[in-house]
């Protein structure tokens, strides 16, 4: 339907750029064209926003490389850990951009699309633009999404997850989910009281949280009758300010060769959680007597056997549904990352319970599991990820007109059918977007249109809609892009990261772990009981080998990921061969466009040009690669359209 419409010619506002942004696309206006411009301009938007949004320097550094190659901007980039460097025209101009150390599984899901419109021609750089504002602005996100990416509505998520990570991953009890609860809360209140004052405060994030979990959970142990586990308690309430996904992460980029933001991610995770601990030991030291002995007090520890219980699955299942609402999940999709979710902790789970018998006296058990665990997470993702696409195909072409009316069978009315009331059913619980209710009652209105084109005997000359029934068409057209698996992954990695491990191994260098005493029988040269006892005090190597497991544990699941990834693409490339040989048939999808899929996603391969402004791809003095024209725009029956068609 997009090929019949007359769009309005609405163009991005280029004022709304930042002021070195405007001067930069000024200049590159004059000597170049708008277009090209422009293009720059998008790039280093979607780096700014995808980088805020999953901080991997790999994926974001493959989506800008197929930007760049596909309109052939002369740019390069240095994304670090924060701080993002753009140059074009050989040096000519630099740009600088700072980001903050987010995560939003939305907007890596959204801006990602958007990349893959825009190259795949399904919109122009003008109407790719305006799209990344208006996602911007909220525009495309639901109601429900809304509440709870911002405050007010994001302080319900700090006490959930408090207190269910208190009981399912640190040993404590009830008593101490309600202590945990109360100190996430308060804790949520100080970090949006200093976001809310000016980006000075903001450096006083992790030291005030830290105090303020301290002096919370503090006076809990001191007044209650009932035990409390200050450790669970400390660990469940910061484990939303910790960073163990970045710790994998910069473990995973120094591996894939990304050496200098991988080791200051490392050695950033480190010192943050570290002020983290500290702060909550200050705050515990205002009000107790014996900071030390009551941070030891394990009384109250460990009270509940996790695998006798019912419950264990359901109380995970709700501590990651308190990690997607940090992570900025949609909510009408919660049901995709729960999955994940719940795969890659179950296996891990079943294979330490499996392995830990074996090895005792060894971590392998902790490196296979978790291992194992992120690699099963990967490949469920991918998986889900393929079937979601497969299955919205026949929503997405149905409404988009990439069919005809009668051109499914009975499976795929009946799988639009299942999606439409899906829509609708989620918009009026208010979860959904109202967008695409809004797009599906529009459905007549397009088709009547269409069919008036199409009759020679009308007078209707052209399709033209209103500027919000054109925003809503842009919006379907993105959202019928390839679901983004890394949105997908994020939260289930954030699960399974050993963020707390970190924090344990700074809570021993603050508080010593005691001695284990032991006492011994004293015997003389042959053996005898000589009737005597000593105490004999050895170091507690479980406590004092954390920084050993917690390598183990991080580098573990940073490999998983890899190994799950490379397995995931020779599956695929098997996959493909077997259905191209039963079928006898190429599939509509060309290799050149597959590769690019699947590199948009993939860890494993890197581009072949090193260099991306070396003579291979930009020659000099080759008039006839610099006379090439622009790419055709793509048909309206372009195979590209229907490549989902023959997988499904």
């Amino acid at each position: 339907i997009r090929q019949q419409i007359t769009f309005n010619d609405r163009k991005f506002d280029v004022k709304t750029l930042p002021i070195d942004m405007q001067r930069v696309v000024d200049h590159l206006t004059k000597d170049f064209g708008e277009e090209y411009a422009l293009t720059f301009a998008f790039m280093v938007r979607t780096a700014s926003e995808l980088h805020r949004a999953w901080h991997m320097t790999l994926l974001t550094s493959k989506i800008l490389q197929q930007l760049k190659d596909r309109f052939k901007i002369r740019t390069t980039w240095e994304l670090g850990v924060i701080k993002l460097k753009f140059r074009v025209e050989d040096g000519r101009y630099e740009l600088h951009r700072k980001v903050p150390y987010d995560y939003d599984s939305e907007f890596q899901d959204l801006y990602a699309k958007i990349a893959v419109a825009l190259v795949d021609g399904h919109i122009d750089i003008h109407q790719a633009l305006i799209f990344q504002s208006n996602t911007k602005h909220g525009k495309h996100t639901a109601a429900s999404g809304l509440f709870l990416r911002d405050y007010p509505g994001r302080l319900i998520l700090y006490p959930l997850e408090a207190a269910t990570c208190a009981v399912i991953f640190f040993g404590g009890d009830w008593t101490d989910a309600g202590v945990a609860a109360a100190a996430g809360l308060c804790a949520g209140i100080v970090e949006w009281c200093l976001v809310s004052l000016n980006n000075n405060a903001k450096i006083l994030i992790d030291v005030l949280v830290g105090i303020t979990t301290g002096i919370v959970g503090g006076l809990f142990y001191r007044y209650l009758e009932t035990p409390t586990c200050l450790p669970s308690v400390f660990l469940g309430v910061l484990y939303w300010f910790f960073y163990g996904t970045a710790f994998v992460i910069g473990i995973l980029e120094i591996v894939a060769g990304e050496l200098e933001t991988g080791v200051i991610r490392f050695m950033a995770v480190a010192v943050k959680t570290f002020v983290l601990s500290l702060g909550s030991t200050w705050g515990l030291q205002i009000v107790s007597n014996s900071p030390l002995d009551d941070f030891q007090d394990e009384s109250g520890c460990n009270q509940i056997d996790l695998d006798a219980v019912w419950w264990r699955i359901p109380l995970y299942l709700l501590c990651s549904a308190s990690a997607l609402g940090q992570y900025r999940f949609p909510i009408v999709h919660y049901w995709r990352g729960l999955a994940i979710q719940l795969v890659g902790y179950e296996v891990q789970y079943q294979m330490f319970k499996e392995l830990a018998n074996k090895h005792d006296r060894d971590l392998l058990d902790t490196a296979t599991a978790n291992g194992v665990g992120a690699v099963a997470a990967v490949l469920a993702a991918c998986l889900l990820s393929w079937i979601v696409d497969n299955l919205s195909y026949y929503y997405s072409a149905r409404t988009l007109m990439r069919v005809g009316d009668d051109d499914f069978s009975k499976f795929g009315e009946c799988v639009y059918s299942i999606s439409a009331g899906w829509v609708r059913f989620t918009t009026c619980l208010g979860l959904g977007r109202r967008d695409e209710r809004n797009f599906l009652e529009m459905q007549p209105k397009l088709r009547q249109m269409s069919s008036e084109l199409e009759d020679p005997t009308n007078a209707r000359s052209e399709i033209r809609l209103t500027e919000e029934e054109e925003r809503l068409l842009k919006q379907a057209v993105v959202s019928a892009e390839p679901l983004n698996v890394w949105s997908l992954l994020m939260p289930t990695v954030y699960q399974l990261v050993p963020g707390s491990l970190i924090a344990r191994m700074w809570y021993n260098s603050i508080f010593p772990p005691p001695y284990i005493a032991e006492e011994l029988s004293v015997t003389d040269g042959n053996g005898t009981d000589a009737g005597f006892t000593y105490i004999s005090w050895t170091p507690n190597q479980a406590q004092e080998g954390v920084f050993s497991a917690l390598m183990v544990i991080a580098t573990s699941l940073a490999l998983g990921l890899l190994l799950g990834m490379g397995l995931q693409s020779v599956i695929a490339a098997l996959f493909r061969k077997i259905f191209s040989a039963c079928c006898n048939s190429k599939g509509s999808m060309t290799a050149s466009t597959r590769f690019k899929r699947d590199d948009r996603q993939g860890l494993m391969n890197t581009p072949e040009d090193e260099d991306p402004d070396s003579g291979e791809l930009f020659p000099e003095g080759n008039k006839d690669a610099e006379a090439e024209p622009p790419l055709p725009k793509v048909p309206e029956n372009a195979e590209e359209e229907k490549e989902s068609s023959a997988s499904a």
